[in-house]
């Protein structure tokens, strides 16, 4: 094994539960890969003991100052680097930078500072496999094999669904790993990230198990590709950041000049973790469709809002990504489903959580050039206030 994971059920202090998987590393120091973070049902024995919601209140005039007196503290103690911003109905209400950019030039971060995203690109290729579905050219039911037949591993082309893929029930396994860290900064294109994994066995009987899954995704970025004729970053470009109005989102080059671009800083294997340093040497030379582009928070909070308008899906397949019911179960009386869709990246110098509900109005981007849990921890505790200012 090159790597494990770790998965848990989490009770939040609103009564709500999500499942949050962790993967790292398999040796020494065991590196966090990547995250991710999905609603859950409570367990059976404990639905009925569920414990209340939490008593805070906000009035709503108290929320904004509530935030960023909660953001100053943590960036006081050191504890986050980054752009924070908050809105309503699309309206930003709390949009905010802080700390540094580049410690050597000590540019500051700004508001349309780049940071990376981690496995926030998931979103985008959720998206784009959704177009595809849209137009036709693709099933939720389909194998690899049918789309991929050359791919290497026939056992994962014979079974492997697309929708395994995307819910991380495929058994693929990950690029990370003592052939990735032999040269990161080579792999730049799907194809040098599929010659990382594509050829390993199934890590489990497709269908049977849920583990987090990169190789998993640079698969759906393969399928993209070779459905439409474009590499990954031409479509994404030109299918969802260019009708989203996200000009300043993109897998840039690591060694590529651009602008404003966040570094990450890591304490990972500084001597007794105490001094961050620049997290280059961590990187691919280009993010893939798994993860590791760059965006801004405004391009985030545009993509939000492109997707609860229905400007990249059909209003159908709209539904399937803010809820994750097929087209073929929405027309079932399952109750309210709630209509919120988000991800968690998070890597050495990496953190950023993206989380938009439809229900409640919100949408709440926080990125950071940090270690996590740096984004990921003020970002739960702005949910919290806000819910806080709901009630």
């Amino acid at each position: 094994r090159d790597r494990d994971s770790v998965t848990g059920l989490f009770h939040t202090r609103r009564n709500e539960w999500r499942k949050i998987s962790f993967e790292f590393e398999h040796d020494p120091p065991g590196k966090l890969l990547g995250l991710s973070v999905e609603d859950a049902e409570p367990p059976a024995p404990q639905r009925a003991a569920m414990p209340g919601p939490s008593d805070e209140r906000l009035a709503p005039g108290e929320l904004i100052p509530a935030i960023e007196k909660y953001v100053a503290e943590v960036v006081t103690k050191d504890e986050f680097s980054g752009v924070v911003l908050v809105a309503k109905e699309g309206a930003p209400i709390v949009s905010r930078a802080y700390g540094t950019a580049d410690a050597k030039s000590g540019a500051p971060n700004r508001l349309d500072t780049k940071f990376n995203l981690g496995s926030d690109n998931k979103l985008f290729t959720q998206v784009a496999i959704g177009q595809l579905i849209g137009e036709g050219r693709l099933s939720f039911d389909d194998t690899l094999g049918k789309i991929l037949p050359d791919y290497p591993n026939r056992q994962a082309a014979a079974k492997v669904t697309v929708r395994q893929l995307l819910t991380m029930q495929s058994g693929i396994g990950d690029f990370f790993g003592p052939e990735f860290n032999v040269a990161p900064h080579r792999v730049r294109t799907t194809r040098d990230f599929m010659a990382l994994f594509a050829d390993k066995p199934l890590e489990f009987e497709p269908g049977t198990q849920r583990q987090y899954s990169n190789g998993g995704y640079v698969v759906l970025g393969a399928i993209v590709e070779r459905l439409s004729g474009q590499t990954y970053y031409d479509y994404v470009r030109e299918h969802i950041y260019k009708p989203a109005g996200m000009s300043s989102t993109d897998s840039y080059e690591l060694d590529a000049a651009i602008p404003n671009r966040a570094i990450g800083y890591t304490r990972d294997d500084s001597p007794g973790g105490a001094a961050r340093h620049d997290n280059s040497a961590t990187l691919p030379g280009r993010g893939s469709s798994a993860g590791g582009g760059y965006s801004t928070a405004p391009d985030l909070l545009r993509f939000a809002m492109a997707v609860h308008q229905n400007k990249l899906l059909t209003p159908e397949l709209t539904t399937w990504f803010v809820t994750r019911r097929e087209p073929r179960d929405q027309g079932g009386d399952a109750g309210p489903v709630p209509r919120n869709f988000g991800w968690l990246g998070g890597s050495p110098g990496v953190n950023a959580s993206v989380v938009s509900n439809a229900t409640t109005g919100y949408t709440v981007i926080v990125l950071s050039n940090f270690d996590p849990p740096s984004a990921e921890r003020v970002a739960s505790r702005i949910k919290e206030l806000v819910a806080a200012a709901s009630k």
